[in-house]
């Protein structure tokens, strides 16, 4: 088969441009990214040989050699790992986190802080290459095949593949230097930049040069060191390789169980939120290893779907070394190593909420509504999530707990009050809160898509119930607060009973009800849901993920003092009112869906009620 030319992803060119363009402040991290894949490539031979021992019995010994050669002026980065096949050299090195390159490109800001970071997230490090290098040479044979595949590009938007000669077992990366890269051919330079950034990696990473051989890192697995041996730097770096990320973590967790279960915990919780975090499948990326052989990285049971930021390693001594992903799933010992992390991380996160509330602040920018999920799918762990739950609401600003909220309620108030919405602006103009701002009552301000659904299954904090101010009556009068002294006159009863059977009759279906209201101090109408009918916000998700075909009618509620409701009532009395008032009623009945963000149903119809109402006006 004769070499094969094919252009990368339009994507991937443009990426190639930015890395290219110096967009990593220190660019001796293409080393630190090229030997994390080799260690890599080789947890994953050692794994697939503890049921194919064949796959080993060429190179058992797995390493890692660079071999700087000052004359080609190369540099040679070479593992006797897994290795790749013509297929998997395609797919890993000619697309970008293959099914998410156009969301990954749409983010590309210009801003080399931030960018970085995101490239970090979407494992892309191999491209770092070409900050030094202006050609890329990857020979691989994939372990148990014959065929070796030879994978070449310059990073200017192609590459070619195709057969190669005789190689050894694993991957081979040339790097043709660029001018400007020579310090990377010197091997103290290179024996630096080893122990700075990999001196964790737990397979020796061996140098070739001067004509000798030599490991230059400690090749022992960090998480098995005592951490009094360990620099935070190092746990850095380290979270860096497990994590595939340029980040720091906000928080490190290294802790050794040994008793009943003998077990090791390395875990990271990210100084960012990973680009996958609201990933459809909801995957963990903890690494389970066992006896320090790595097993696999695709755990389910290991933690729950609720702590997925989490980042690390798992190192158990009480599971067999032959054990299967299919043999993990409802493992006695698996499931007992999940509940100790899982009473780790949240104990751990505990105390930051307590003693560091800003830092913590920023952990709940990031991963809040992740957590929020464990509130709706954990029971048992249901009470603590809740106290580490934190809202804004119309307190103020910043993020408030619910033992904040208590504490500010009001005489007479018997309720945490809550409301829905895709947006904290949106939120905070809606009129269902107008009467609660008046009253100096606190309503939380609940943006995630899951916060509809863990109220549901909650329904209340420490005897206190939640309550949207989007359902049911308002029961203001109760709720000590400001005085009705400077309240606007209402409109006679009588007469806006009969504005509200005029409105009944000319809605019809179109409403489940209208009623008089005091939930609204500027706005003349609202809508709002019955008390047994879905939250207006989760019925217009559930419509738009077509889980709902048709939501039931709203409640249209009248504010009897705004001036234009008691122009209307004082008309509802008069000969023809109803004729004349069917018109209003529709367009107030639509101004309401608009500033819910709903669409009108009759636009034409919507339109000509308005012309006609601004003709009898002028």
């Amino acid at each position: 088969m004769t070499d094969q030319s094919m252009q990368f992803q339009a994507e991937v060119a443009r990426l190639l441009h930015i890395v290219t363009h110096s967009l990593y402040s220190q660019k001796e991290i293409f080393l630190r990214e090229l030997i994390s894949n080799a260690s890599d490539a080789c947890d994953k031979l050692r794994y697939a040989a503890l049921t194919q021992p064949d796959l080993l019995a060429d190179a058992p010994d797995l390493r890692v050699i660079l071999t700087p050669d000052k004359a080609a002026r190369t540099l040679t980065i070479a593992d006797n790992g897994i290795g790749m096949n013509r297929e998997e050299l395609i797919g890993n090195l000619g697309t970008i986190a293959r099914s998410g390159t156009e969301a990954f490109t749409t983010q590309l800001s210009g801003d080399a802080a931030r960018d970085v970071n995101l490239i970090g997230q979407f494992g892309v490090g191999f491209y770092s290459a070409f900050m030094v290098a202006d050609k890329v040479e990857v020979t691989s044979r994939k372990a148990g095949e014959a065929q070796a595949w030879r994978w070449t590009s310059d990073g200017a938007g192609a590459f070619t593949i195709g057969e190669a000669g005789d190689a050894p077992r694993g991957t081979k990366i040339v790097l043709h230097l660029r001018k400007e890269a020579d310090e990377y051919l010197e091997p103290q330079r290179l024996r630096t930049i080893v122990k700075t950034y990999s001196d964790h990696i737990a397979l020796p990473i061996r140098l070739d040069a001067d004509s000798k051989e030599e490991t230059i890192n400690s090749a022992s697995a960090l998480w098995t060191r005592q951490k009094s041996e360990i620099t935070e730097d190092q746990y850095k770096e380290f979270y860096h390789h497990v994590a595939h990320a340029f980040d720091d973590p906000w928080l490190t967790l290294h802790t050794r169980a040994e008793g009943k279960l003998d077990y090791t915990l390395l875990l990271f919780v990210p100084g960012q939120p990973p680009m996958d975090l609201f990933n459809p499948q909801r995957k963990a990326h903890l690494r389970l290893y066992v006896k320090r052989v790595f097993i696999t990285d695709d755990c389910e049971d290991l933690v729950p779907s609720w702590l997925r930021f989490l980042r690390g390693v798992v190192d158990s001594a009480d599971l067999p070394l032959n054990v299967s992903r299919e043999m993990l799933q409802h493992n006695p010992v698996l499931a007992r190593i999940r509940q100790a992390i899982v009473r780790r991380v949240v104990g751990e996160l505990e105390k930051k909420a307590e003693k560091a509330p800003e830092d913590y602040a920023k952990f709940w920018g990031n991963f809040g509504a992740v957590l929020k999920e464990g509130i709706y799918e954990d029971v048992e762990h249901r009470d603590r999530l809740m106290k580490l739950a934190r809202f804004r609401s119309t307190h103020g600003e910043g993020l408030f707990s619910l033992a904040d909220y208590l504490g500010r309620m009001k005489e007479g108030q018997d309720a945490i009050y809550t409301v829905s919405g895709d947006s904290l602006e949106g939120l905070q103009k809606s009129p269902q809160l107008e009467g609660f701002r008046a009253k100096g009552v606190e309503v939380l301000l609940l943006t995630d898509a899951v916060d509809d659904f863990w109220l549901n299954a909650v329904r209340e904090f420490e005897g206190k119930q939640f309550r949207s101010v989007t359902r049911g009556a308002a029961d203001l009068a109760t709720i000590a607060g400001a005085t009705d002294e400077k309240k606007p006159e209402a409109a006679p009863t009588a007469q806006l009973a009969t504005l509200v059977a005029m409105f009944k009759q000319a809605l019809g279906e179109a409403v489940k009800d209208v009623r008089e209201t005091d939930r609204l101090t500027d706005s003349p109408v609202c809508l709002v849901a019955a008390d047994g009918d879905l939250d207006m916000h989760l019925a217009r998700m559930l419509k738009l993920h077509k889980q709902l075909e048709k939501d039931s009618p709203r409640i249209l509620e009248i504010n009897p003092r705004h001036p234009l409701i008691r122009r209307l009532a004082e008309r509802a009395g008069e000969a023809g009112a109803a004729d004349a008032l069917s018109d209003v009623a529709h367009l107030l009945l639509d101004q309401a869906r608009i500033v819910e963000g709903e669409p009108v149903p009759d636009t034409s119809a919507f339109a000509r009620r308005l012309a006609s109402l601004a003709e009898k006006a002028v």
